[in-house]
């Protein structure tokens, strides 16, 4: 059973998306203009690709705003998002996404090879393990804490965290 305000949705056409996501990302990875934040156990668990480079990426965060709109019923949201390459061994340790005024919290599958880790939500005294699957959205409140179990296979994993907001005025 999901923790109470998390939702799981699947994107409309997973396959080519991810395949673009996935080629995307492989071939920015190693760009050194690319912002990398979060160093743990040697690697940055957040890499910060834009639609500038992978225009797929607008696709999928078009469709995570409606999701995210429709959860919360607020129209005009914008979302930030960071690319999350797990390799063989890794881990995410946990943390919630508290920090500014985020409204909403997801993650989307790209690549999500077999015994790679699940997603552990902490809500209240309990722990639900989500076996994440390619072309899944989990949408969660920001401040619930969660973790990534060890990625126990021989292949990485690749997600993209999303945050969502209020769409910023020029005014504001």
């Amino acid at each position: 059973m999901l923790p109470e305000d998390t939702h799981v949705r699947f994107t409309r056409n997973p396959d080519v998306l991810n395949a673009a996501l996935l080629n995307g990302f492989i071939n920015n990875q190693d760009n050194p203009d690319i912002k990398r934040t979060h160093l743990f156990n040697d690697r940055y668990e957040n890499i910060y690709l834009t639609s500038a480079h992978i225009p797929e990426l607008d696709d999928l965060l078009n469709e995570a705003c409606a999701y995210a709109s429709e959860l919360l019923n607020i129209d005009d949201l914008q979302a930030g998002c960071w690319f999350n390459d797990m390799p063989p061994g890794a881990i995410t340790t946990a943390h919630s996404h508290d920090d500014y005024d985020e409204l909403l919290s997801a993650v989307y599958y790209v690549s999500v090879p077999d015994n790679s880790g699940e997603l552990i939500m902490h809500h209240r005294d309990e722990h639900t393990a989500i076996k994440p699957k390619e072309g899944m959205f989990v949408f969660f409140p920001p401040d619930v804490v969660h973790e990534v179990s060890e990625n126990m296979s021989d292949l990485h994993r690749l997600s993209i965290g999303i945050n969502f907001g209020k769409r910023k005025r020029e005014e504001d």
